[in-house]
């Protein structure tokens, strides 16, 4: 399974695990996003796993996390460094650096929420996962603040834009009212990235078909992955580019 010529890409298969959480399986090994709750699927523990938290905050982070280590005999842990890593043997990451473990490459974006975004290769494969960074604009905020915002959210997606991304997972918050796609948005039209995951939607599935209606989204909605549930598992054959 070729991409025309270009490096032959893995499958990948992507559950959705709730909020932000979502488990990514590529050929031999497991990458764990911003776990806090949901039903994790049946997995093969002779592989892989890495797990990423990109903050602290209640609905990223999860400490049950460490019990995956009875299972995997190779794992990985890559925190933002803003969470206390009470365990060993934990990969704490600050914004803007670059890691190498276990034959992945992660680099990291400054969140301008908390922590941290990933952008994760491996085996030819490029995932990003935004953790709290996102274009946050809430009214009632002074236009300095919102401003800040804005100005912080494009320079961090302005360093992914010459990145071939297969997979994203990028917050679609329905707390900022009509300005719930505005960093989706700007993400889709700065990268070029093949399937997006709206996340971080607290529930709120009628998401999917608002996104859907947006005039804005009209050049990428055929690469927005529509989520119904928690659980739900998409398969991206190799040939997706």
């Amino acid at each position: 399974d070729s991409t025309g010529g270009g490096e032959y890409k893995s499958m990948m298969n992507i559950t959705y695990l709730g909020h932000s959480g979502f488990l990514t399986e590529i050929d031999d090994a497991y990458f764990l996003f911003d776990y806090y709750k949901g039903a994790i699927p049946q997995m093969d523990t002779s592989k892989k796993m890495f797990v990423f938290v990109s903050h602290a905050h209640y609905d990223h982070y999860n400490r049950s996390i460490y019990e995956f280590r009875k299972d995997f005999e190779e794992i990985y842990y890559i925190l933002s460094s803003d969470i206390t890593a009470e365990e060993e043997g934990v990969h704490s990451v600050k914004p803007n650096e670059e890691l190498a473990c276990g034959g992945c490459h992660v680099r990291t974006l400054r969140s301008n929420d908390e922590g941290v975004a990933f952008l994760v290769r491996y085996h030819g494969r490029t995932l990003y996962h935004a953790g709290d960074l996102n274009w946050w604009h809430w009214e009632g905020e002074p236009e300095a603040y919102n401003t800040g915002m804005r100005r912080s959210y494009q320079a961090e997606i302005n360093k992914l834009q010459k990145e071939k991304i297969d997979a994203a997972f990028v917050p679609v918050d329905p707390r900022l009212g009509e300005q719930y796609c505005w960093g989706i948005d700007c993400f889709m039209k700065r990268t070029e990235t093949s399937h997006v995951f709206p996340m971080h939607f607290w529930g709120n599935y009628e998401i999917f078909d608002r996104l859907m209606m947006e005039q804005c989204t009209q050049e990428y909605r055929d690469r927005i992955m529509k989520i119904e549930q928690e659980g739900q598992s998409f398969l991206l054959n190799g040939s997706d580019n």
